[in-house]
C-alpha cells in the first residue's frame, strides 16, 4: 500500500525485495504490519526498520523483532489515512493477528497472515480447533465485499482439497476453473473476495451439512452437529491430502 510518496508493508519475510520496490518507485516506508512470528512473516523486519525507521506494529503475545508496537485485538493502528482495525486470531500460532482496514481505495480490506487462505485456512501449529473456529467465525462476518489478503498463493492446491469435500459445490467448480486460469496465465489468484470464500471454502463451511457429513466420512468420531469437531477433521484430512 502506498500514497505515491510513502508506503505500508505487512509482513515482510525478504527485506531486499521490499527495499527493490521502494527504490523502483520512489517511495519511503512508513510502517510495517506483522501478523505473526514465523520467519517468512518476519525475516526482513530488522532489516527494514534499520534501513528506514519505519514504525513497526505485531502481535502483544509473540516473540517479536524490537522495537515494536504491540497489539490486540480491538486496537487500531491509523497510518497514511487509513485506519487498520486490529483482530485476534489464534490458531495457526497463539498470538496470531489480522488487520482489516474498512476503506482502502473504496473497498474493505482484510491482511489475514495465515490464518485465511483461498479455499483453506493454516495449519494449527500453536492454537486449537476451538481458536480456529473462533477466528475463522471472526473473519467470516466482516463484510462480504472485503478483499482477502492472505500471505501465501496456495489457492490451487486448496481447492483440490476443497472439491474432495464438497464435490457437487458449482460456485467451488467455476472458481476453481477461474483460479487454473489465472496461474496458466501467471497470475495471481488473491485477492479473493470474502464472498467467495463464504461460497467455496471448507474451513469456513463447517456448519453446512455436506461439508459436516464429509468430514465424519473421513472421521466417524466427528459430531456433524459441533463446527469445531468438523474443523478439527478437516484439519487433519488437509494435513494429509495429495
Amino acid at each position: 500500500m502506498h500514497d505515491a510518496h510513502n508506503a505500508i508493508v505487512v509482513d515482510p519475510g525478504d527485506a531486499d525485495a521490499v527495499f527493490g520496490v521502494l527504490r523502483s518507485q520512489g517511495l519511503t516506508l512508513a510502517a510495517i504490519l506483522v501478523t505473526h512470528h514465523h520467519g517468512d512473516h518476519v525475516g526482513g523486519v530488522e532489516d527494514l526498520h534499520a534501513g528506514t525507521g519505519a514504525r513497526v506494529y505485531g502481535p502483544a503475545h509473540e516473540t517479536m523483532p524490537e522495537p515494536i508496537q504491540r497489539l490486540q485485538g480491538g486496537d487500531v493502528v491509523e497510518e497514511l489515512g487509513l485506519q487498520f482495525q486490529v483482530i485476534d486470531v489464534p490458531g495457526h500460532t497463539a498470538g496470531h493477528i489480522a488487520y482489516f482496514c474498512p476503506d482502502l481505495n473504496g473497498t474493505p480490506v482484510l491482511f489475514c497472515g495465515d490464518t485465511l487462505f483461498s479455499g483453506g485456512c493454516g495449519r494449527l501449529f500453536e492454537g486449537t480447533p476451538a481458536q480456529m473456529q473462533h477466528s475463522l467465525d471472526a473473519l467470516a462476518a466482516l463484510p462480504g465485499d472485503t478483499r482477502v489478503c492472505c500471505a501465501h498463493e496456495y489457492t490451487l492446491s486448496n481447492l483440490k482439497f476443497a472439491r474432495a469435500v464438497e464435490p457437487t459445490n458449482t460456485d467451488l467448480l467455476k472458481y476453481q476453473q477461474d483460479c487454473i486460469a489465472l496461474r496458466d496465465e501467471d497470475k495471481p489468484t488473491l485477492p479473493s473476495l470474502l464472498s467467495t470464500e463464504r461460497a467455496i471454502n471448507p474451513f469456513l463451511r463447517t456448519r453446512e451439512s455436506g461439508v459436516a457429513h464429509a468430514a465424519k466420512a473421513f472421521d466417524a468420531s466427528v459430531n456433524p452437529n459441533d463446527a469445531v469437531s468438523v474443523l478439527a477433521a478437516l484439519r487433519e484430512w488437509k494435513n494429509g491430502f495429495r
